[in-house]
């Protein structure tokens, strides 16, 4: 499902337009970033989604043409994690 199908979905199971079902949803995907950016604490959406920023420490790796280590600076990722209601929903139940 890409994004226009996902909006159109929306629209229909809320009964609003295709424009606020959109807007929602990039307002949803923008402060989900700006929460996430900041660091501080997570975004949990209760039975769907948790997104939460964690920090990756340095670390050498190795260069798989020359197998000489390389060194990897500390940085930032972000870690989803599925809730129950998403779980279940993939088992199939």
């Amino acid at each position: 499902m890409n994004r226009s199908e996902l909006v159109a979905a929306l629209s229909e199971r809320a009964e609003v337009t295709r424009k606020d079902a959109d807007a929602v949803l990039a307002a949803l995907a923008e402060t989900v970033g700006e929460v996430v950016s900041k660091g501080d604490e997570k975004v949990t959406i209760p039975g769907f989604l948790t997104f939460e920023r964690t920090h990756r420490a340095a670390r050498t790796a190795r260069n798989p043409q020359t197998g000489e280590p390389i060194q990897i600076p500390a940085g930032y990722s972000v870690k989803v994690s599925a809730g129950t209601k998403l779980k279940e929903a993939a088992k199939g139940k």
